[in-house]
């Protein structure tokens, strides 16, 4: 039987993952449109209003947030999309790689508060640290009552930031570190990567193959991000 927990936490889990997404995706509308592409910030994704995103992509926003909750192993996972002008990023490839950039750089920024929120939280005596740390458990409540929500709200939102930032960094199509790392290249360089990760047909390959190398890298990712919350403190 389904305690009345489990929706809680579902709850919670769906708000974060709505702002989180909102954040990412407004981030790259936000940085394309002060890199002169208005495409997005006419569709209205340059905002943290989350219906133009849910609107623009329901499967990724709504449906697949909840199913992945509700299946084991009870993890959420969704997408959204930001739209840009194609000829814009021809134009300007390293605008259009700080765009990309923009979405992964708003998760760790949403990650960083999240952990200062927790470290203030245990410094204040309203938190402490789990014996034993999972995806809605990084920090505990140190007594039952509101501090409970915090503590579970402020861990999945430092977890959920922490995979969504560094998955999108992933250097494949159609992740966001296949345009920045653009960066790196000469403009004529990045402009032939990105003519040819576009035009072979890589993107849903490219995303299964990032999704199983990223389960094999997460768990260092995980432990790492961990130490830097808890310094001094071993995780494996």
């Amino acid at each position: 039987m389904v305690s009345s927990d489990f929706f809680a936490i579902g709850l919670i889990w769906y708000i974060v993952f709505l702002f989180s997404t909102t954040c990412h995706e407004g981030a790259h509308a936000l940085a394309a449109r002060l890199g002169g592409d208005l495409t997005a910030f006419h569709g209205g994704q340059a905002s943290l209003n989350p219906i133009p995103h849910i609107q623009r992509s329901p499967f990724g926003m709504v449906i697949v947030p909840i199913l992945t909750y509700i299946l084991p192993p009870h993890r959420m996972y969704g997408w959204a999309s930001a739209p840009y002008d194609p000829a814009w990023q021809r134009r300007y490839p390293r605008r259009a790689a700080c765009m990309a950039l923009a979405g992964p750089v708003a998760n760790f920024t949403l990650a960083i508060l999240a952990g200062v929120g927790i470290r203030v939280g245990m410094a204040l005596h309203y938190f402490q640290r789990p014996d034993s740390v999972g995806f809605t458990h990084i920090a505990e409540a140190a007594a039952p009552g509101r501090a409970e929500f915090f503590a579970t709200a402020l861990s999945i939102l430092f977890v959920l930031n922490v995979l969504l930032g560094t998955f999108n960094l992933l250097p494949v199509p159609p992740l966001d570190g296949n345009t920045g790392i653009t960066l790196l290249m000469s403009e004529p360089a990045a402009l032939r990567f990105l003519d040819f990760s576009h035009n072979q047909g890589f993107g849903m390959m490219g995303l299964v193959l990032a999704w199983l190398l990223y389960g094999r890298i997460f768990g260092y990712i995980f432990a790492a991000s961990l130490v830097l919350l808890y310094p001094g403190t071993r995780w494996g």
